[in-house]
């Protein structure tokens, strides 16, 4: 009898195998939570630089990527060439034009093309060669017009000394922007002046501008 008693004592060893296979399994069960939370923070995070990185995008396109109109301009216009009054053969017109470009990135356009016209009929025409104005900054060019008169033109000023002539200015351009953001633009303008071609001055002038996108 005394020696089923002294057996008895061995009976608590299974418990301690339990309690280390819990204990294995809880810290199994930790480290997998630990790895779903940072796994979770990553997402997170991922998730939190995306959103920054389109809401950044976003303000540049519709702010600093925003693509303006150019404007162009006529600063002024004088005759030159041809002698005195009824003699008009050799008339030039120089136009000083400008052209304004607002935008981050250049702006490049092929030949302008500047008609004058007396009654709708074209008498002198030019054409000024592709260039390109710099980001936000304005180009200048002086457009000479050779002045052909046809006998209508020849009658006024033998008469009045002075004709009403339209001119017609048209730059085709393009502004691209990071070689994604790109807008194709034509911009036209119409003047009006009237020209004394006694004393070579341009008594009144008058400009409209238009612009196709």
């Amino acid at each position: 009898m005394a020696e089923k008693d002294q057996a008895k004592p061995l009976a608590p060893v299974g418990y301690h195998l339990r309690s280390d296979e819990e204990e294995a399994m809880s810290r199994e069960v930790k480290v997998k939570q630990l790895h779903h939370r940072k796994y979770i923070k990553f997402c997170g995070c991922v998730t939190a630089l995306m959103l920054i990185l389109v809401v950044t995008l976003l303000v540049l396109v519709f702010t600093v990527f925003l693509i303006k109109d150019p404007v162009i301009k006529m600063n002024s216009t004088k005759l030159g060439g041809g002698s005195a009054v009824p003699s008009v053969t050799n008339l030039t017109l120089v136009a000083d034009v400008s052209v304004k470009n607002p935008n981050v990135a250049s702006f490049k356009f092929t030949n302008a093309n500047t008609s004058i016209t007396y009654n709708d009929t074209v008498i002198g025409l030019a054409r000024t060669p592709p260039g390109k104005v710099k980001a936000r900054r304005t180009l200048r060019m002086n457009v000479t017009v050779e002045i052909n008169p046809d006998s209508r033109l020849w009658g006024d000023v033998v008469s009045s000394r002075s004709i009403n002539i339209s001119s017609y200015t048209r730059i085709h351009g393009r502004v691209k922007i990071l070689k994604i953001i790109k807008k194709h633009v034509v911009v036209k303008m119409n003047c009006s002046m009237t020209v004394n071609l006694t004393s070579r001055e341009i008594l009144a002038q008058s400009c409209k501008r238009h612009l196709l996108t």
